[in-house]
């Protein structure tokens, strides 16, 4: 499948910072901000997944409150669970 990279770095900032709740627009605004760039194509498609995921489930998953199965195990989301704003 062929990605036009530059077209899905666009989707996922404007989607990063227009999550519905401010503490998560804060969040994932700024992780992806300071690791966009530094992405391949999966790590790209990898992080588009995970906005996806309900603003709840993540700041419970990131916050530690609660695991959860929906969260894979993967690269962006190690990143993600160990960013610091």
């Amino acid at each position: 499948m062929m990605i036009d990279k530059e077209i899905l770095k666009k989707q996922i900032i404007y989607r990063s910072t227009h999550r519905g709740t401010k503490e998560m627009d804060i969040l994932l605004g700024n992780f992806v901000k300071k690791y966009i760039d530094r992405f391949n194509n999966d790590d790209l498609l990898d992080l588009e997944k995970l906005l996806f995921v309900d603003d709840e489930i993540l700041y419970r998953w990131y916050y530690g409150k609660k695991n959860s199965k929906i969260i894979p195990n993967n690269k962006v989301f190690k990143l993600l669970k160990n960013f610091k704003l």
